[in-house]
């Protein structure tokens, strides 16, 4: 089942790399070198320019790489989610993949949840319990 392209292999790679400290440290380093190296080049447009080309492009291609793996996280976490919700007994299959609706959508379930909160909490005023599934509102996701 785990089978992972070159691309995938390696931009985890690179964003597990560069996440830790020691990353840092060498990215700190290299930038402290180049600032040393100032006054032997007489701070000249070129010693200028190779430190910006360079911290262009790194970040330039560091962007598609962190995306691509924080897309993979995410996605995977909302397939455990759903199957956390497709699992649970009372639990509202309509909520399953929920992140492809539109904003108008999720703003409408929203606020169902956030009555369903502010009612919980009114129950525990009154001494009562806030336990249970209450369906929102009689309505799927797509009406």
């Amino acid at each position: 089942m785990k089978r992972t392209s070159l691309f995938t292999v390696m931009a985890t790679a690179t964003a597990r790399a560069v996440g830790r400290p020691v990353a840092f440290i060498t990215a700190a380093l290299v930038i402290a070198a180049w600032a040393i190296t100032g006054p032997l080049f007489q701070f000249s447009d070129t010693w200028q320019l190779v430190v910006n080309t360079a911290t262009t492009i790194v970040t330039f291609l560091m962007v598609f790489l962190i995306q691509n793996t924080q897309n993979r996280d995410s996605e995977a976490i909302q397939i455990k989610l759903d199957e956390l919700l497709r699992a649970i007994e009372g639990a509202h299959n309509a909520l399953l993949d929920l992140e492809e609706l539109d904003e108008v959508e999720l703003d409408r379930i929203r606020r169902d949840y956030g009555r369903l909160a502010r009612e919980a909490r009114e129950a525990l005023k009154r001494g009562e319990r806030d336990t249970g599934s209450p369906e929102i509102q009689g309505r799927s996701p797509e009406a």
